[in-house]
């Protein structure tokens, strides 16, 4: 079971490196965030949002708002630093305990889903923060393999492996209309709509 103190702790240590180690690919993010329906007037929350890797995409779609929020005190001080823009709020906080006082058309977490401790209370939870016909999406810029081997190392005791998508997707249909599940060579996605 993970614990949010040594994720806090693991992703403290590791964010100033965290840009250099960092790895993007236009196309699968692009599709990420197609399938995420983040597009121009979206009000956007990005999960987990680390350095901020995601933020020059969010911003190329012309979306509304950013509320960008990562538990990890030293990611969030990094993305401050590099993103100091008017349609972008930076928290740090535990996104299932804070209330945003607002709904999302598109909440994204991104390369961030395994080291949540228990998957259908964060979904239940971010569920809650979609406007009518927003939609959830949980994502990685790779594949499950990839994933759950780059997580076997130092990253073990603050993952609990990445999931099949059709088990994830199994959890979304008790809050939501599944839009897509994709789990190939390239990436992992699972998003859903509140009807």
């Amino acid at each position: 079971m993970v614990d949010k103190s040594e994720v806090i702790t693991f992703f403290d240590r590791l964010a100033p490196e965290w840009d250099d180690n960092m790895v993007t690919i236009d196309t699968v993010i692009n599709t990420i965030l197609d399938n995420a329906c983040v597009k121009k007037g979206s009000d956007v929350l990005d999960v987990a949002c680390g350095t901020g890797v995601l933020f020059p995409y969010y911003m190329s779609r012309n979306v509304s708002s950013l509320t960008a929020v990562d538990i990890s005190p030293k990611m969030i001080e990094i993305a401050k630093e590099k993103y100091n823009d008017t349609n972008i709020e930076i928290i740090c906080t535990d996104v299932e305990t804070y209330d945003f006082g607002r709904k999302f058309d598109s909440i994204v977490v991104y390369n961030a889903f395994p080291h949540f401790r228990d998957a259908d209370a964060l979904i239940s939870v971010l569920s809650k923060k979609l406007k009518p016909e927003g939609t959830l999406t949980i994502a990685h810029g790779m594949s499950r393999d990839k994933i759950n081997s780059h997580h076997k190392g130092t990253a073990s005791k603050v993952s609990n492996g990445l999931m099949e998508a059709n088990e994830l997707a199994a959890i979304f249909r008790k809050y939501l209309t599944v839009s897509t599940v994709i789990s190939d060579d390239s990436m992992y996605q699972v998003a859903g709509i509140l009807s």
